[in-house]
């Protein structure tokens, strides 16, 4: 092979290396980007969700979505909780609510934890909130929720709070699916928007698990 052709064929391996590292790299700030600002992975971490969403579940968030509009009843969301969500025993901003007392919690505490949760939006700004046998009573109604699992009878007596309580507009009361095994809204208040991650929208693993919400 003459030198030319060599030196030709060399250039051309180079140029399509070269080709191949910008194209991953450009791959990486691609997938960066996204996660960054679009879309994040989560792991769940504890029962709390069952049965919608099992320990070690993992769920795609849209973190876009919130800045345009306000989540609905019924969606899954990815938050940071009040700062009272962790103490040993969570912590109501008002002293004669939350856990033990007669009404669920209605007030966060004014900081926010740095934890992620994972819950369902059961309540915004401006319904009235009752819960009996943890099933929710929004604006004097029975809500509809057939994909819960409902308190034990053994732990009902942790599951109804006789009170009513109204949540603060601009927030969002979040409770989890496995109603007699979750710390949420009940015990530590209401979720500012402020301290809302974003939508869960989808789960991709396991793969026997993988849906739309």
């Amino acid at each position: 092979m003459s030198k030319p052709a060599r030196a030709k064929r060399e250039r051309t391996r180079t140029n399509s290396l070269v080709e191949l590292v910008g194209i991953v790299l450009f791959a990486l700030l691609l997938a960066f980007l996204i996660q960054l600002f679009l879309v994040k992975t989560y792991r769940i971490p504890s029962p709390s969700m069952v049965p919608t969403l099992d320990v070690g579940q993992r769920v795609l968030v849209n973190r876009i979505g919130t800045h345009f509009g306000d989540p609905s009843v019924g969606d899954i969301i990815v938050f940071h909780p009040p700062a009272g969500a962790d103490a040993a025993s969570p912590v109501c901003g008002d002293a004669v609510q939350g856990g033990g007392d007669r009404s669920p919690c209605s007030e966060p505490t004014p900081q926010r934890s740095n934890q992620t949760f994972v819950k369902r939006v059961v309540g915004v700004g401006g319904d009235t909130i009752q819960i009996r046998d943890g099933r929710v009573i929004r604006n004097g109604r029975a809500t509809k929720e057939s994909f819960i699992q409902p308190c034990a009878a053994n732990s009902a007596a942790q599951c109804t709070f006789s009170g009513t309580i109204t949540v603060p507009k601009g927030d969002f009361y979040m409770m989890g699916d496995n109603r007699g095994d979750s710390d949420d809204s009940r015990y530590w208040g209401p979720v500012p928007k402020k301290w809302i991650i974003g939508k869960a929208f989808a789960t991709y693993w396991p793969p026997k698990r993988i849906g739309i919400f």
